[in-house]
């Protein structure tokens, strides 16, 4: 246990340490299969799996795989949306002492290559819609076994017809291939049991990705206790059990989405209500006719249902908490949804956190009972934090800027295949313990509320001063005008990076030189001259992250495309 820490005193009743279970994820999850085999586990747009079933479809499958030749210390690629194959995959994979790799199912053919390579994936899981991509992938590398699954494969009927009426007719059909396995046969298959493997807690359980906005992406390897651990501690946090249901809305290839809206359901035996794709109108429907009780989401999901018709007229009752994490949540977006939550019968505060891939995802959030503008929380049981003074090991005062550093169960093994860089983040500091250096920039107060201010590559130097993208993107979205902005540092001879902001306007608002006037003229009344932009492009649109985050490096890579094409940038950058 921690010694005790400013944060505990928030706790309420909240544990400050948890008794984790020295087992793998397949052990803990059956775990919740034997404490309530008949509470539903997950729905899939209406299909209904308990516990129970859910158990032995993990073990089906597990058979299924092992027959197929997969085994302990192999590695199986699993690239789909949420729907119950990934999951029950995910879990069989682990039975057998088998690595999930974790990636995104829209990847290009170079990018599932590159997945494939860099996991020694021997086998992958994915939707028949593309099998051509894969068919061409695999055969650059090791991966000889392709399952494909469909997205009818657990609708009804009725709604399996409405899917091939309106996407599935436009498949096309796969050819006779020897590689290839169809899920929905080897689920209904009869093949010998596979044993449960002999694997420690603190294996390579999965690996998942990081972004590759900077270079190609790297992967991070988690153990089963990552896993365990991580899910536990939400569980915990939330107080989420056996009656809650989580409306499971982030991708199963992103840390917050598997680790939270279904792993961490599972681990308090609660419903995880599957989105296979994301839109505001399904989104806002689900909530209307499921009733979830926790919603974890980015920023920009927020933003949508706040605008959607269906949300703002739903019973929101429901609502027991509401989490965002993975970008800046800007005020606005937080006090609409909580203003539309109260006027549909709700009363909860839309609750920022923090988290990264490299410790699973969130490991601390604001308590539920004890809300603080402006913070992202602190540290769940069991995970300490502090914040140490950039390029040091030495802790920061309470209200200095500097570098989040993180330790406890939820930090990761390491980078895959790369040990200078594993090196790099993962460090023992004076206490004995082991540290992750997130390089993202934040502070704390002396009652150990975390405040994130950036991630530490989006820094803007401007004239020799920090600036913060998110402050000045907070300012942009309080003007009346503005639906949505992003803030990025350019090149610049005399001011080494100059502040340039992207806007998108609201419906009926015109761009037009006099508004960018407006608009920076807006900022120069809340911010010091340096943070301001100095120029301002209207958009219609921002570009996206595969999270729904704001792609700022893509506009900064366009940015860069431009000057070097005018002759005004010859960098490296």
């Amino acid at each position: 246990m921690l010694p005790e820490k400013p944060w505990h005193k928030f706790y309420s009743d909240v544990p400050r340490s948890i008794d984790y279970p020295d087992v793998t994820m397949y052990e803990s999850l059956l775990r919740s299969v034997n404490r309530v085999p008949d509470k539903i586990a997950w729905d899939f747009m209406g299909t209904l799996c308990t516990y129970q079933a859910f158990g032995d479809q993990i073990s089906k499958c597990a058979d299924a795989l092992s027959h197929l030749g997969l085994k302990k210390g192999d590695a199986i690629t699993i690239s789909m949306p949420t729907t119950p194959q990934g999951i029950i995959c995910f879990y069989a994979a682990n039975k057998i002492g088998a690595v999930a790799s974790m990636i995104h199912p829209l990847s290009t053919e170079a990018e599932i290559a590159f997945y494939l390579e860099i996991s020694n994936s021997t086998m992958a899981l994915t939707l028949d819609a593309f099998y051509g991509k894969f068919k061409q992938a695999m055969e650059k590398t090791a991966c000889k076994t392709l399952i494909l699954a469909k997205i009818g494969d657990y609708l009804s009927p009725v709604k399996k017809f409405g899917f091939w009426l309106t996407k599935g007719r436009k498949i096309l059909r796969v050819p006779e291939d020897s590689a290839v396995h169809f899920w929905d046969q080897l689920m209904n298959g009869s093949f010998p049991k596979a044993p449960q493997a002999s694997m420690s807690t603190d294996d390579t359980a999965v690996i998942l990705y990081s972004g590759g906005t900077t270079g190609k992406p790297k992967g991070i390897m988690l153990s089963n206790m990552n896993f365990i651990s991580e899910g536990m501690m939400v569980a915990a946090w939330g107080n989420l059990g056996e009656n809650d249901a989580i409306l499971a809305i982030l991708p199963i290839f992103h840390g917050f989405g598997l680790g939270v809206c279904i792993n961490a359901a599972f681990m308090g035996g609660g419903k995880s209500i599957l989105v296979p794709q994301f839109t505001p109108e399904l989104v806002a429907k689900l909530i209307k006719t499921k009733k979830p009780n926790f919603i974890i989401g980015v920023p920009t999901l927020y933003a949508a249902l706040n605008k959607n018709r269906d949300f703002q007229q739903a019973d929101l009752s429901c609502i027991k908490a509401a989490f965002c994490g993975a970008d800046t949540l800007p005020t606005t977006v937080k006090n609409e949804f909580e203003r539309l939550v109260k006027k549909r019968g709700g009363n909860v505060k839309l609750l920022e956190g923090y988290g990264l891939t490299e410790a699973v995802t969130a490991i601390m959030a604001t308590p539920l009972d004890h809300y603080r503008e402006g913070s992202i929380g602190i540290p769940f049981p069991d995970m300490d934090a502090k914040i140490v003074l950039e390029k040091t090991l030495t802790e920061a005062q309470p209200g200095e800027d500097g570098e989040i550093c993180l330790s406890g169960p939820a930090v990761m093994k390491g980078y895959l295949n790369r040990k200078e860089e594993t090196d790099a983040v993962l460090k023992i500091h004076e206490d004995g313990k082991l540290w992750l250096h997130t390089g993202d920039i934040g502070t704390r107060d002396e009652d150990g509320f975390f405040y994130f201010r950036l991630r530490q590559k989006r820094m803007i130097k401007s004239s020799g001063m920090n600036v913060y993208p998110a402050q000045v993107e907070e300012v942009l979205h309080n003007h009346p005008d503005v639906s949505d902005a992003c803030v990025i540092g350019v090149p610049d001879m005399d001011q080494v990076e100059r502040v340039k902001a992207f806007v998108v306007l609201k419906p009926g608002i015109s761009a037009s030189p006099d508004k960018e006037k407006e608009l920076i003229a807006h900022c120069r009344k809340d911010l010091i001259k340096w943070s301001c932009p100095r120029s301002i492009e209207f958009r219609e649109t921002l570009p996206l992250t595969l999270v729904g985050k704001v792609a700022y490096k893509v506009l900064q890579d366009q940015e860069i495309k431009t000057l070097r094409q005018q002759g005004e940038y010859t960098g490296d950058k």
